[in-house]
């Protein structure tokens, strides 16, 4: 442990003091046709890592690794719960697919610096598509299967896509999800940029594809696209050109497109998966996540393929497809090494199977660890699911924007001893600093914002989409010189970083992000509605959920039920399920300062049933008193 905390303090050290040389030396870990001579192109707020060089990361992830003689290893493990399907790739079989399928986007008029949207459910071909599109420069933003038409336009829209890569549909427990209705409504409402859509179909789904839509668009079986196809090579692209613009909820509702570069994602995943993860060439590494969200990028796509080894890619979930035993079984018939996911899932797991009695039906000795992110991992869980499997379970932290981990139990040195309900410490190129609202450092142990030092490691991102000031405003404004993660959360005398929670109101359901000013905004569409807040209450299983707080327009007469059930369908159709939204409390009034500010955290913290101080400036205090009695009352859980 000692050996692990020196090595690790010292790689720290050197990644701040000695920055070009440590992270030109990171940087031998993968191929450049032009490598780079200077580390780092610094300006203060903007800044540019292997300014000089040059690569291609589709290059990286699957033909350097055939070149090598390695084409006949697995790069990709396919087990789906859902069809009973598993299938493996190999490293040589990838390379066939993503080139021809290169070729096949090639034909229909993609090159270097399109965007390509890729909508897909969690098959093989979303991970083909993503590296097709960047073996020949184009930009992908993956869209969760999950989002409504409206989100799939927005995202369209701002990306300024021209092609949509799809498939028929997707499958969840119970139901099936059929993309070419919710994909027609988004063209429609997209603006008619789109000229290409690339179809894969999926048994049990309508396979008629539309010729066209209203918005024009031309549609491509992919199988006939891949047929016709011809292979293409690589096109070499900047160190700083985008590799995908990834959305996540913005606090005004809008999403945010957070710009991926190449050169230095590639860099910082390399060095994650051998120092984090400690997973190389014959390991198998999975991800149980989406490729929608930033955790299927990094740790699905391109971590494990940059490193060498074997991806899982799985589609279903812990429990239900078809029990609490599934992960289990993936990792046993698999013979997984290491598997990260969210605290979501082992509490879904806890819930169904508190003794972990299916886990007993599965040799899961090939696991060596179990890192989790999404959200804050409770004590409780963490001992409860270490207990059983008997390997270090790693709470670790990041975000969409950062691309790989600010805090983590790096592995690959060995590891330092875990303390539960921290993320252990920062890794190289992250300074976290803990200021409290003026900006000013606070001290050991209390807490206050979570902020980190610019420049930002390689692999984080610097830019939003088509909005340089957006980027600056969200992230830099708040704290000049630093970039401010919207966490709060304290630093321990050994250096240990605990992240308590959320600074704004944007919150986290099962490990997805989601604007409250997003949702207040649909919920106001009804015609009932006359106001409304939102907040993100504690849930046992989710981390947060949304509940709303309305007030109605006078004279309305429709039934609370159905106005309840009117809301969670709005939402529902305009989100997505992804939202988990089903609390409504009709209230006559929103508890409010004097000067209008709705008391959003005092209203979480009476549902929530933690301690409240009633603010000086509320406008009426018997306001809260509606809010207290539904305490009394079923909450739906």
């Amino acid at each position: 442990m000692t050996d692990a905390i020196t090595r690790y303090r010292a790689d720290w050290q050197r990644s701040h003091h000695d920055r070009d040389a440590f992270w030109l030396r990171a940087a031998t870990d993968i191929h450049w046709s032009a490598p780079p001579q200077r580390a780092i192109d610094d300006r203060g707020s903007t800044w540019t890592w292997f300014p000089d060089a040059r690569l291609n990361v589709s290059f990286n992830a699957v033909d350097r690794h055939v070149l090598a003689g390695r084409g006949e290893d697995p790069a990709l493990i396919f087990d789906s719960a859902m069809t009973r399907e598993s299938r493996t790739i190999t490293y040589r079989e990838l390379l066939e697919s993503v080139s021809r399928f290169a070729g096949a986007l090639r034909a229909h008029g993609v090159n270097a610096g399109d965007r390509v949207v890729v909508y897909m459910p969690m098959i093989p071909e979303a991970v083909v598509a993503m590296l097709a599109c960047a073996r020949i420069g184009a930009v992908h933003s993956v869209v969760f299967g999950g989002f409504a038409g409206a989100e799939l336009a927005a995202r369209i829209r701002d990306a300024g896509a021209t092609t949509v890569v799809t498939a028929s549909g997707g499958l969840e427990p119970g139901k099936v999800v059929d993309y070419i209705p919710i994909l027609q409504e988004a063209l429609d409402l997209s603006g008619g940029d789109v000229r290409t859509v690339i179809v894969k179909d999926r048994a049990g789904f309508p396979t008629a594809l539309p010729s066209s839509t209203g918005a024009g668009a031309r549609w491509v079986d992919w199988d006939n696209a891949q047929e016709d196809a011809q292979p293409v090579g690589v096109v070499q692209v900047a160190s700083q050109h985008p590799l995908y613009v990834l959305y996540t909820s913005g606090t005004t509702g809008n999403p945010k497109g957070i710009v991926r570069d190449s050169g230095g994602y590639a860099v910082a995943l390399t060095w994650s998966m051998r120092n984090i993860y400690g997973i190389g060439p014959g390991d198998v590494f999975w991800a149980a996540s989406d490729v929608g969200w930033v955790v299927g990028h990094s740790y699905i796509v391109y971590g494990p393929l940059l490193a060498g080894a074997t991806s899982v890619m799985y589609e279903g979930k812990p429990v239900g497809t078809p029990d609490a035993g599934a992960f289990w079984r993936v990792i046993a018939e698999n013979k997984v090494s290491v598997l990260f996911t969210a605290p979501t899932a082992i509490r879904a797991i806890h819930r169904v199977d508190p003794e972990l009695d299916l886990l007993e039906q599965y040799d899961t000795t090939s696991l060596r660890a179990l890192f989790l992110a999404g959200e804050r991992l409770d004590p409780e869980t963490y001992h409860w699911i270490g207990e059983g499997l008997q390997v270090p379970v790693v709470d670790h932290w990041w975000q969409t924007e950062t691309g790989w981990a600010i805090a983590a139990n790096p592995l690959g040195f060995g590891a330092v001893p875990p303390k539960a309900g921290s993320s252990s410490m920062p890794m190289v190129g992250y300074d976290v600093l803990i200021l409290d609202s003026k900006g000013r450092p606070v001290p050991t142990g209390k807490e206050g914002n979570i902020v980190i030092r610019l420049p930002l490691p390689p692999g984080s991102t610097n830019e939003v989409w088509g909005d340089r000031r957006r980027f600056e405003d969200a992230y830099l404004s708040a704290f000049p010189g630093f970039y401010a993660t919207g966490d709060s959360g304290y630093l321990d005398s050994d250096g240990y970083l605990f992240v308590m929670g959320r600074t704004d109101d944007v919150i986290n359901v099962a490990g997805h992000r989601l604007s409250t000013g997003a949702l207040e905004e649909v919920i106001a569409l009804h015609q009932d509605v006359a106001e409304c807040a939102v907040v993100g209450i504690r849930d046992a299983l989710k981390g947060q959920r949304a509940m709303a707080f309305v007030t109605l327009k006078v004279g309305v007469a429709t039934p609370e039920q159905q106005l309840h059930t009117q809301l969670v369908e709005l939402v529902r159709t305009r989100i997505g399920p992804v939202a988990a939204f089903r609390d409504v409390l009709v209230l006559d009034r929103l508890p409010k300062t004097r000067s209008g500010k709705i008391l959003r955290r005092t209203m979480r913290q009476i549902i929530d049933g933690e301690p409240f101080k009633t603010p000086a400036t509320i406008e009426d205090v018997t306001v809260l008193d509606a809010i207290i009695a539904s305490r009394s009352v079923s909450i739906a859980t």
